[in-house]
């Protein structure tokens, strides 16, 4: 284990942002299970079930090193259950195509979130974080079906265009909400007397790179941010 453990706040911290993410994937399964009863063809209800699958995989993993930090997963990811309902009950999709931007652009909000945070981290549990948010071909898949709709039914791009916008904001009212109640999460971004932290000013061009990386998502599906 490394040494960074014998730190109680940096443990407590790490035993907090896996059980986000752990409940984060046990969330994206459950709502792409939804997407794929609401796709229009047996070929894209595969393709989601497909990606819902990867999700649980990632799950157990998260989960298996909770289990070796010694924390109880359940009890990990229980806090995180409130804020990520609340998000998707203030976001849930309409229709098939709300599904697909939804799944794309606000999960990756919550990946470019946890990706900036695993840089303060020790190397093995910022690599299973990364691991576990890598793409395995959903947005490509997502791409693909919305730009096709949109060239087909130029009216849908206004529409989803908004929908991007609504998500973004209520995905940061999310995580303020987090941050707020989670201290271990703040002292790790804050750093300590051995550990790297970040500054107002740092924490600002994170929020910078957080909207640039969704406005360019936005761009590849053809919508304006």
């Amino acid at each position: 284990m490394p040494e960074a453990f014998a730190d109680p706040q940096y443990l407590a911290a790490v035993v907090d942002l896996l059980g986000a993410i752990g409940y984060g994937q046990l969330s994206a399964f459950e709502r792409l299970a939804e997407d794929a009863a609401m796709a229009p063809s047996i070929a894209d209800k595969v393709a989601v079930a497909t990606l819902a699958a990867r999700e649980v995989n990632n799950v157990t993993r998260l989960r298996e090193r909770l289990g070796e930090l010694g924390a109880d997963p359940d009890e990990a990811m229980a806090p995180f259950k409130a804020p990520l309902e609340a998000f998707h009950a203030h976001t849930k999709p309409r229709d098939w195509w709300e599904g697909l931007v939804k799944a794309f652009v606000g999960d990756a909000l919550a990946t470019d979130f946890y990706r900036e945070i695993a840089a303060f981290l020790d190397v093995d549990t910022r690599e299973l974080i990364i691991d576990t948010l890598r793409d395995t071909g959903h947005a490509e898949f997502v791409v693909d079906r919305v730009t096709t709709a949109i060239a087909a039914d130029p009216r849908l791009g206004g529409r989803l265009a908004l929908w991007g916008r609504r998500l973004m904001g209520e995905a940061l009212t999310q995580a303020q909400r987090v941050a707020a109640e989670r201290d271990a999460l703040v002292a790790l971004l804050s750093g300590g007397v051995d550990r790297p932290g970040m500054d107002l000013a740092a924490v600002g061009r994170m929020f910078a790179r957080l909207t640039e990386r969704h406005a360019q998502r936005m761009a590849d599906l053809g919508l304006d941010s």
